[in-house]
């Protein structure tokens, strides 16, 4: 069989995926390396790509929900992490490690935001102090202050033992001991390096120890055959999963094809490719999630995301919307360009772009 096929229920799509898919990787884990395809119970349509698109949505969509509890999202921080108290078993960050890994092979893009230290331990790496720059700024430069500290007072000052306190999802202050009999150990000039590498270790790695392991045994179950360790650097595999942060909106107008009537020259196109380049960088991140269901750039550039704009009807009240699967931005004739761009901004703006196919 050439294909990697899952059948899966639209409203249990996690136990459908997690249970197709640990059954595959105990009993045939070279199908893993396949082409997936994927089909909806109930649901009529071949996957040419779309519906695999859909499907990856979705499930990265609900897992990396912090209401689900597997990753948490700190609200100063841009990035999700590994929660260190999750109730969910390891099966379940196995698939997200498998998912990560199916989506480089199916060259999808995914809208997930990991710190890069998750890619250096994907790597074999282990995270360090210098890796909570992104995980977490605050700490860290809080953290590289006390390194910075040359007085003689530093135990006074900083008053910090050995002794660590963190939060958990339901805002618990949780304690943990660097060494033991941490609370008695304060940090000295002499013992702050181990202070700081003790905590960075901690948190970057024992704390999530058994998720991580789970996630990257997953990951590997797809991906341990290519070069992807040996070939790439942690930021290209970042970039593979994530995609590109070039935004070049030139490239992404050449290279778009029209339908239902309209070709580069109608009216409404260049009215529209006037607006789309006039728009900030959030907007124009808002215009690709609205048309392709993602923000992010496929691995070579806008020019390889093949958007489709088609005409939906002449001039009248209604919004444009989207096929997210197949990145068709389906667009009313709007009789002038304040309206088009009226309609437009408020489509991006409050909306997902499902439309209905």
């Amino acid at each position: 069989m050439p294909f990697l096929r899952l059948k899966v229920r639209r409203s249990h799509i996690i136990d459908d995926a997690l249970v197709e898919l640990e059954m595959i990787a105990m009993e045939r884990a070279l199908d893993l390396k396949k082409q997936l395809v994927v089909e909806f119970e109930g649901e009529q349509g071949i996957d040419e790509g779309g519906v695999s698109k859909e499907f990856f949505q979705l499930v990265v969509e609900q897992i990396f929900n912090p209401d689900y509890g597997m990753f948490t999202q700190r609200q100063d921080e841009v990035t999700v992490w590994f929660n260190p108290t999750s109730f969910e078993t390891e099966a379940q960050f196995t698939l997200i490690g498998i998912v990560l890994g199916l989506a480089i092979y199916n060259n999808i893009i995914l809208a997930v935001n990991f710190p890069m230290v998750v890619y250096r331990k994907l790597m074999g790496k282990k995270g360090s102090f210098e890796d909570l720059a992104d995980w977490n700024s605050t700490l860290y430069n809080g953290l590289k202050d006390m390194l910075e500290y040359t007085e003689n007072d530093l135990e006074e000052t900083y008053y910090q033992t050995f002794r660590i306190c963190y939060t958990d999802v339901f805002g618990n202050n949780l304690f943990h001991d660097l060494k033991e009999n941490g609370d008695d150990v304060f940090v000295t000039q002499e013992n702050k390096r181990e202070f700081v590498d003790l905590y960075a270790d901690f948190l970057l790695n024992k704390s999530v120890e058994t998720q991580f392991k789970a996630f990257r045994r997953g990951f590997v179950m797809v991906t341990d055959e290519s070069q992807l360790g040996t070939l790439f650097r942690p930021e290209e595999v970042e970039t593979l999963v994530c995609g590109s942060k070039n935004f070049d909106f030139n490239e992404l107008e050449k290279s778009t094809e029209y339908d239902g009537g309209y070709t580069s020259e109608s009216q409404t196109i260049k009215d529209f490719w006037s607006i789309v380049h006039s728009l900030s960088l959030e907007d124009k991140r808002k215009l690709l999630q609205f048309t392709t269901g993602s923000d992010r750039v496929p691995v070579g550039g806008l020019s390889h995301l093949k958007l489709v704009i088609a005409r939906n009807g002449p001039d009248c009240a209604r919004l444009p919307t989207a096929h997210t699967c197949f990145n068709v931005l389906l667009l009313p004739e709007y009789e002038n360009k304040e309206k088009l761009e009226d309609r437009l901004m408020k489509a991006i703006s409050y909306s997902k772009g499902f439309g209905i196919i």
